[in-house]
């Protein structure tokens, strides 16, 4: 179901129209506007230009958390592998003992 929002961004007025609801689409605007407000105080930019800069600003920070993200798929599949070679061996060497003790007795 679709939801419309509206929402305030660099003191324009935006209708959203968004499957989450209205607490998600607020905290995206608010995220959008503290970037175009930030580039607006330090520098002489018009709303445009301060739009484009926080767009590439937040598509900065998106692909850095993207890369993170899957360095940590890639760690924890190396530890979920790590994880099984070792129960595969201490497997093999649980049979290893069977075996020997069952040859003493």
């Amino acid at each position: 179901m679709k939801n419309k929002i509206t929402v305030s961004i660099a003191g324009q007025e935006y209708t959203m129209v968004a499957e989450e609801g209205k607490d998600y689409v607020q905290h995206c605007a608010n995220l959008v506007d503290q970037q175009i407000q930030e580039i607006m105080k330090s520098s002489p930019l018009g709303r445009s230009d301060a739009a484009v800069l926080a767009a590439m600003n937040l598509a900065d920070q998106f692909l850095k958390e993207q890369e993170a993200s899957e360095n940590l798929r890639r760690q924890i599949k190396e530890g979920l592998d790590e994880s099984a070679k070792l129960k595969m061996e201490l497997s093999e060497a649980k049979r290893e003992i069977f075996k020997l003790q069952n040859h003493k007795g």
